[in-house]
């Protein structure tokens, strides 16, 4: 096999790679609904990290019932959402926050007219998945 022709091979290889990495993201984000990730860090406290994500919620966008690993912290950016914490409704708006304890059901859905969106910061343990969705 030629250098030349090995190249090529190398490169499809990795870019049929790449598209199959892409997939599972570009299915995951609902439409109306942005998850914007700003970072990730390892906390003091062995097998536990804290990720921060910015939600962009469209006008009357819901994202359904889920569940995350650790606690989950948020601070409303903008716009007004109604939160359902384990069947518990509560609105809150820009400059508003509130604590989900680990593993509790719960939705968020863009109230207002505008966009709105949140700072979502999660204390998860490491290697779980981030959200999961209930059924």
């Amino acid at each position: 096999m030629t250098s030349l022709l090995k190249a090529r091979v190398l490169a499809r290889a990795a870019l049929l790679a790449a598209s199959f990495l892409t997939i599972p993201s570009a299915q995951a984000q609902q439409a109306g609904i942005t998850r914007t990730d700003l970072q990730r860090r390892d906390l003091s406290a062995p097998g536990r990290e804290a990720i921060q994500v910015r939600v962009d919620l469209a006008p009357g966008i819901a994202f359904p019932n889920h569940t995350h690993p650790g606690e989950e912290i948020i601070y409303v950016l903008s716009g007004t959402i109604e939160y359902d914490v384990a069947g518990k409704p509560t609105t809150l708006k820009a400059g508003d926050v509130l604590f989900i304890p680990a593993g509790t059901v719960h939705a968020a859905k863009n109230v207002g007219n505008d966009n709105a969106s949140e700072l979502a910061t999660y204390i998860v343990e490491k290697g779980k998945p981030t959200l999961t969705l209930a059924k």
